[in-house]
C-alpha cells in the first residue's frame, strides 16, 4: 500500500479514533457570562518547560529504554507562529540496535523548530505544522552506523465534529533514518476527546495509529535481512490533568511480531505490547 493510500485511510480513521498523546486544545466554551476579551493581533513571546518520569520510553511502538523507567524533560519557545524547542530523555538500547554490533546510547536530545499557522477552513480553524526535528544521541556507541538523523514534519490538528474532540495527522520523512537505514516515511493519525471534569482532574481519552516504511536494500528491515520493510504501531490511553500536573496511563503495541531482529527493533521484548505510566509537570 503506497503512502498516498495510507494517508487517505488514516484521514478517514481519524474521525473514529478517540486518541491523542495529550489533552484536547479546544475548551468547548460556547456561552460567556461576559463579552470575550479582545483578540490579540500582535506577536507574543511565550515559553514553557516540562519534567517527566516514565516507566518505559516507547517511541513509535519500540522501547528506547530497554523496558526500564527513565527521566525526561524539555523546553519550548514560541513567537507568533514560530516555535523552537529541545527535549531530552534517558534511554538504553542495551547494545541491541542491531544484534551483535554493540550499538548503544544512554541519552537522547532532540531539537526542533518550525511554524504553526492557522487556516480558517470552511469547517472551522485548522492548526497546521511545518517543522524539522534533529534527533541526537550524545556519546553513543555508533561507530558502525550513525544514530543521529533529521526528520521533516507536516501535520494538522482541528476540531470539526465537536469542540471537545481534536483530531489530526502528521507525516514525517527522513532522508537517512536512525542507524543509517536510508529514506523512511512515517504517518501518524491521532485524536483526543476531553471528558467532563471529575473531582480535580480533567480526563482525556486519547491514542494514535502509526505506519512506517523504509527500504530493505538500504538497511531498513524488521525480521532479518530481506524481511519486512514496514510496520504498524498504535497506542490508547487516559490522561488525567490537574493544573500543571498530568498522569498518563497508556497501552502500546505493534505488529512487528516475535521474530524481531534488525535496526528498528533489536529484539522482540522491545516491540511487544506493554502498559506505560508517565507523570509530568509543565510550567508555567
Amino acid at each position: 500500500m503506497n503512502a498516498f493510500k495510507l494517508a487517505c485511510l488514516y484521514g478517514a480513521a481519524t474521525a473514529a479514533l478517540l486518541a491523542l498523546a495529550g489533552p484536547a486544545a479546544a475548551d468547548g466554551e460556547e456561552q460567556y457570562s461576559a463579552p470575550p476579551p479582545p483578540v490579540e493581533t500582535g506577536r507574543k513571546f511565550t515559553y514553557s518547560f516540562n519534567i517527566a518520569g516514565t516507566s518505559d520510553y516507547v517511541f513509535r511502538g519500540v522501547s528506547q529504554s530497554d523496558n526500564d523507567p527513565v527521566p525526561q524533560g524539555g523546553i519550548d519557545l514560541s513567537y507568533g507562529m514560530i516555535y523552537l524547542g529541545g527535549w531530552a530523555s534517558g534511554l538504553d538500547f542495551g547494545g541491541t540496535a542491531v544484534p551483535g554490533d554493540g550499538l548503544d546510547a544512554q541519552t537522547e536530545i532532540d531539537w526542533y523548530g518550525g511554524i504553526r499557522p492557522t487556516w480558517q477552513s470552511p469547517f472551522g480553524p485548522m492548526d497546521l505544522d511545518f517543522g524539522v526535528i534533529y534527533y541526537t544521541y550524545p556519546a553513543a556507541t555508533d561507530f558502525l552506523a550513525e544514530l543521529d538523523y533529521v526528520e521533516g514534519k507536516i501535520g494538522y490538528s482541528w476540531s470539526p465534529l465537536h469542540p471537545k474532540l481534536t483530531t489530526g495527522t502528521n507525516v514525517y520523512y527522513s532522508g537517512n533514518y536512525f542507524g543509517s537505514t536510508g529514506p523512511v516515511w512515517t504517518i501518524e493519525t491521532l485524536a483526543a476527546f476531553e471528558l467532563p471534569k471529575t473531582w480535580v482532574f480533567v480526563p482525556t481519552v486519547n491514542g494514535l495509529v502509526g505506519w512506517q516504511k523504509g527500504k530493505a536494500k538500504d538497511g531498513y528491515f524488521l525480521n532479518g535481512p530481506g524481511g519486512d520493510d514496514e510496520y504498524y504501531y498504535w497506542n490508547a490511553g487516559l490522561t488525567l490533568a490537574v493544573e500543571a500536573l498530568s498522569f498518563d496511563f497508556r497501552y502500546w503495541d505493534s505488529n512487528i511480531g516475535k521474530d524481531a531482529a534488525g535496526p528498528i527493533c533489536g529484539q522482540a521484548s522491545l516491540c511487544d505490547g506493554r502498559f506505560v505510566f508517565t507523570a509530568k509537570v509543565a510550567l508555567p
